[in-house]
């Protein structure tokens, strides 16, 4: 699980000017720590696309699959031979699943699930911008604050705070992202 990663992609419709637009999020989990990383989001995921993607999560020094050995992904045709072949240049070996086999990228598929359920199934968003703030806010939500069920119940990467503990007494305070969606 240390040096496995998934990769997915998710929809969501957004309002523009020239009327609804379906946006394809591409995203990156890894399998050990959950930590996810939203690689980008186009309503058109072309090949071009797709390798700038590639190139990016594999790029030395600050790319996202640094350190991973294997990458599952879909038979989606999106992920075209040219997005395969940058991975496997990298060193990481790009894992196709059996055709219609969602439970084997379980993680990725779970991600899908809360990101929708929890926060974008509940928006109605406005231009690319707004997607890409809705993205950000959840992503910091479920690695900082999110408590999760396979982790013993605690966030997964939390702020860093000055205290020893929970604090004995006082008043409990309660964060907001989304104008209250998240908390």
């Amino acid at each position: 699980a240390d040096v496995t990663a998934g990769c997915d992609f998710f929809t969501k419709e957004v309002w523009t000017l020239a009327g609804p637009v379906v946006y394809y999020v591409l995203f990156f989990i890894h399998v050990n720590t959950r930590k996810v990383c939203i690689a980008g989001m186009t309503p058109n995921p072309n090949e071009a696309w797709m390798k700038q993607v590639a190139r990016n999560v594999t790029m030395e020094g600050s790319g996202f699959l640094q350190g991973m050995k294997y990458l599952t992904l879909d038979r989606d045709t999106k992920y075209a031979e040219s997005f395969r072949a940058i991975i496997e240049s990298a060193g990481v070996e790009p894992l196709r699943l059996p055709p219609r086999s969602p439970n084997l990228n379980a993680f990725a598929e779970r991600f899908v699930r809360s990101i929708k359920e929890e926060c974008l199934d509940k928006l109605i968003l406005f231009g690319e911008s707004s997607l890409q703030r809705a993205l950000n806010q959840f992503v910091e939500h479920y690695h900082e604050e999110r408590p999760h069920q396979g982790k013993e119940n605690l966030p997964l990467f939390p702020k860093e705070t000055n205290d020893t503990g929970p604090p004995s007494e006082g008043k409990v305070v309660c964060a907001h992202r989304l104008g209250g969606l998240l908390k």
